[in-house]
Order: structure tokens, then C-alpha cells, then sequence
């Protein structure tokens, strides 16, 4: 009998080994090794300032990854189900403003007082204040957009907005982790002409954008490598790429630009230790893609904003270490006194008064 026994379990063991090591999966990781994690000490100290937020419901959906406020001061979010609702100024009253029928991510607002939006599922869209909804593109240099993310309009109504991954849409954006092989792309949507083109490429996973006060550069988020980059588009450096902020303590999200030329940068959660380890193992990326969902890595639930001057340098740090009421936070947008968070996962979205904790 024991003998029968241990035989069922060498067997058993052996199938879950060949499974674990063999079966096979749809991603293609590559060869990456991240810096290691710097600690969250000094400039990214923990801290519970966001523990201070107004949270305000989404009825009846989650997911307002990114906030716009318009400019008699309504809140505008998108969520998971394709509507995007508009707020009384002070966070009341939430009424259907449109519905895209995809995914809208990033929001922004053009000169025309439109709303321009980065759709997950149809691309960069614009809505007009009757909710009539446009297609702008849909793709770029021929190549369909994978997984268009994140939106700012810069002062010549010129739509900067990035393609997170043309390999994997919204709903496998994992996968885009596990494989750690960039393809995400800056676009350029320019009104006057229509045109829709590509302006850098090989990024990994493009997520926010945001446009220097004198529309000399871009600022995109890699948050599959926890970097900023800087990509000048006009004047005497215009084509030169540069890091911006590197090895960030979380993966960089959304990013915003405030009106005293603040940087207001989301982290969607600290960095995950397990995931660090494996980036210079492909193997062991397969193998925690087999293991069960509800045993791979989670985010931790720990709402980060953060705050840079011009040269990447940290001057603001806003954490919930505890993340009881708030997580994933995805977008930081400053208004005034007040900083709107989203949240990609959430069914609320908070903002929080500056003036009160500076």
C-alpha cells in the first residue's frame, strides 16, 4: 500500500514538473535584469498623506484610471465598462457624459474644449461636449494600435499619446511583464493635418504621457523597465531621447503636468521582489505564467504619487503605505489647490488638497 502510495505521488509530482516546465504558453520572455530596488526611505519614505483623499463612487463600475477636469470645472473619468461619467465640480451629481464602447484610459482635453481619449479598445478618440464621440486613428505607420493608453494635448493642439504594447491588448497586459520584450510606442496626433504617426518605439509597456510647459518635450512612462524617458520634439534638442527618473521604487503609470511645472507621476504599486528576481530568467518567468492566477504575484495595495521638478529631481512624495481604502493608483492630476487620483482598479476615484499638507 505505501508503495502504491508513493508511486501515485512520484507520478502526480512528476506530471506538475513536466507542467511547470514544459506546457506550453503564449509569451516569449526575454533576457532583462532591473536594477535593484532602492528602498523606500529618503526621498520615497513612507508615508499616509493620501489617507487624507475625498473618495468619490463610481456608480455601478470600477476602473477610473484616469481623471479630467474641464474648464468650468467638472470631473470627468472612464471606466471598465466603456462610460465615462461627469462630475459636479465638488465630486457630486455623477451623470453618463458618453459611452465608448471600448476602454477609455487617459483623458485630456484639447483647445477646443473636446475631450480627447486614449481608448484601450478604439483608439484615440474625440467627444464633444453633446457626447457626440469621433475616431481620430487607429493606427500608426500602418500598425494597429495594440493598447492605446494615455493622452496630453500641448498648447498647439498637437495629441501626444502612447501605445502601451502592440504584442498584448488590455486584457493580457501581464503578459507584457512576464515577456519583459518592449514594443510600446509614442504617438503624435496632429489636428491640423490629420496625420497620426510614430515618434519613438521600443518602449516597455508606454503608459503616461505628459507634455513639458513649453511644448519643447515629452515626458513617457516604461513601466515594465521603471523609468521615465524624455523625448524632445521641438527646439535645438528636438529628436535627442534621454532617462528622465530611473529605477523607480514602483511601476510608473500615469503622469501628469501641474501648473507650476510639476511632474505629478502615479506608481501603480511598489515593485514586486519575486518579479525583480525572475527578469534575468526567462525560464522562471514560464513558470510562475503556468502557476494559478490566485498564486502568482499581486500588487500590493499602496496608493504613490510623486512630485519632480524639471530635472527628474523628487520635491513631492504621497503615499498610503496601508492602501486600506485606495490601491492601484494610476493617474495624478493637479487642478488648482486640489490633486485628482485615479485608480485602474477601484470603483472611486479621490482627490486630496495640496494646500493643506505643503
Amino acid at each position: 500500500m505505501v508503495k502504491k502510495v508513493a508511486g501515485w505521488l512520484g507520478g502526480a509530482l512528476l506530471v506538475l514538473l513536466l507542467y511547470l516546465f514544459l506546457w506550453p504558453v503564449p509569451i516569449d520572455p526575454i533576457f532583462w535584469e532591473p536594477p535593484a530596488a532602492p528602498a523606500l526611505d529618503g526621498d520615497f519614505a513612507e508615508n499616509r498623506v493620501l489617507q487624507g483623499m475625498e473618495l468619490f463612487a463610481t456608480p455601478n463600475g470600477r476602473g477610473p484610471e484616469d481623471v479630467a477636469v474641464d474648464s468650468e470645472g467638472r470631473v470627468y473619468v472612464g471606466l471598465e465598462d466603456g462610460r465615462i461619467l461627469r462630475y459636479a465640480a465638488d465630486g457630486s451629481d455623477p451623470k453618463p457624459f458618453a459611452d465608448t464602447a471600448g476602454r477609455p484610459l487617459g483623458l485630456d482635453f484639447d483647445n477646443d474644449g473636446k475631450l480627447i481619449v486614449a481608448d484601450a479598445v478604439k483608439g484615440l478618440l474625440s467627444i464633444g461636449q453633446d457626447g457626440a464621440i469621433e475616431v481620430l486613428c487607429t493606427e500608426a505607420d500602418s500598425e494597429p494600435f495594440g493598447f492605446t493608453d494615455d493622452v496630453d494635448v500641448d498648447s498647439q493642439n498637437v495629441a501626444w499619446f502612447s501605445d502601451a504594447s502592440v504584442r498584448w491588448d488590455h486584457h493580457h497586459f501581464m503578459n507584457d511583464a512576464f515577456e519583459s520584450r518592449p514594443s510600446g510606442r509614442l504617438l503624435k496626433y496632429d489636428s491640423s493635418t490629420g496625420a497620426c504617426s510614430v515618434v519613438l518605439d521600443g518602449l516597455g509597456f508606454a503608459n503616461g504621457i505628459a507634455v513639458s510647459p513649453d511644448d519643447t518635450y515629452v515626458l513617457v512612462n516604461e513601466t515594465m523597465r521603471y523609468r521615465v524617458q524624455r523625448v524632445f520634439v521641438r527646439g535645438p534638442r528636438a529628436g535627442e531621447v534621454e532617462v528622465f527618473i530611473d529605477n523607480l521604487p514602483g511601476f510608473p503609470d500615469g503622469i501628469s503636468t501641474g501648473p507650476d511645472g510639476t511632474f505629478w507621476l502615479a506608481l501603480y504599486a511598489p515593485r514586486n521582489a519575486l518579479l525583480d528576481t525572475a527578469g534575468p530568467k526567462p525560464w522562471l518567468r514560464k513558470l510562475i505564467y503556468r502557476i494559478p492566477k490566485a498564486m502568482q504575484p499581486k500588487p500590493k495595495r499602496h496608493p504613490f504619487v510623486l512630485g519632480l521638478d524639471a530635472e527628474g529631481r523628487v520635491v513631492h512624495n504621497l503615499q498610503d503605505a496601508d492602501g486600506a481604502n485606495f490601491s492601484k493608483s494610476t493617474s495624478a492630476e493637479q487642478v488648482g489647490d486640489w490633486l485628482y487620483v485615479g485608480s485602474l482598479a477601484e470603483p472611486k476615484w479621490g482627490r486630496i488638497d495640496l494646500s493643506a499638507i505643503q
